[in-house]
């Protein structure tokens, strides 16, 4: 399928974030290329590369008409969670269409089976009320094959690919620039009254060629950064033990899980700030306190 011939309703456009990416982002952009329905425009953000990532990204726009590439200058240092939300929103003013109904937030270490798109689409076309969708992430074997799942809960989009009705995403008034906006942005829908899922399909998935939260320095700083991120969100402590203790059957076994639960209490030791939006942090804990079958602990809340 060519892009002058995408069905109508069915235009998405994709902006990846990049930053020391040149080992994976030539075959994140050909995943692209290969979908049964493409994007109506890619746009790359150079996010400050001192790699080879701007120069493989220039030569994708060379051949590829619907690619635009953005460079920014280096930061000197990775600025963690808002960052690539300040490079994603970088890439969303560079658009060159406002002709889309879907847009993604696309990170350059993945793959995908070449129908993802239209799986995505056709879910949401079946579900009007389904703002945000996504299959679930597989981390991969020796030979690059898809081996284990990663644990995200049904409720939550996977964070690689962040598929977006435009309507919801507006809605929502895009990411925050913050540590943990892969979380606040779910909850947000939710609140909206917007639905939000990550869908188990044997023949739809996405492949993650980097361990989730090992991206900087280590899997250990990640892991402490995740426990402060969940701090910064507003989780409710008893929600974060109960995160954590799952975790442990992850790798880092058991170690991990128990940084994470270090970093949120480090955090609140410390007094660090906290997202403060509205009845966000009370929406969040009586979400939170149902999952754990603590309702009766929940605070009331207006329902969506």
């Amino acid at each position: 399928m060519t892009r002058e011939s995408i069905p109508e309703g069915r235009r998405f456009v994709v902006i990846m974030p990049s930053r020391d990416e040149d080992r994976m982002i030539g075959s994140a952009i050909e995943t692209l290329a290969n979908q049964t329905i493409p994007p109506a425009e890619l746009v790359i953000v150079n996010d400050g590369s001192t790699d080879r990532t701007g120069e493989i990204a220039d030569d994708a726009a060379e051949r590829y008409d619907w690619v635009t590439v953005v460079h920014r200058e280096d930061r000197g240092v990775r600025k963690l969670g808002g960052g690539v939300i300040d490079a994603f929103n970088e890439g969303m003013a560079a658009l060159r269409t406002d002709d889309y109904q879907y847009l993604c937030k696309f990170d350059a270490d993945i793959t995908l089976p070449t129908g993802y798109f239209a799986w995505c689409m056709d879910h949401m076309d079946a579900d009007p009320e389904l703002g945000s969708v996504s299959s679930k992430v597989f981390g991969p074997d020796e030979q690059g094959n898809k081996h284990y799942e990663e644990s995200i809960i049904d409720d939550m989009v996977a964070g690689q690919v962040k598929f977006y009705r435009r309507e919801c995403f507006e809605d929502i008034g895009g990411f925050v620039a913050e540590i943990m906006w892969d979380g606040i942005d779910f909850h947000t829908c939710r609140m909206k009254g917007w639905k939000t899922r990550s869908i188990r399909d044997e023949n739809i998935y996405i492949l993650h060629h980097r361990l989730m939260g090992s991206s900087h320095k280590n899997i250990f700083v990640g892991r402490l950064r995740w426990g402060r991120g969940q701090w910064f969100m507003g989780t409710h402590p008893l929600y974060v033990i109960a995160s954590g203790v799952f975790r442990m059957r992850e790798r880092p076994f058991v170690i991990g899980g128990l940084l994470i639960i270090a970093g949120y209490f480090r955090a609140w030791i410390r007094g660090e700030r906290r997202y403060e939006a509205g009845d966000f942090r009370k929406h969040l804990h009586a979400w939170q306190l149902k999952r754990l079958r603590l309702g009766f602990l929940a605070p009331k809340v207006d329902a969506p």
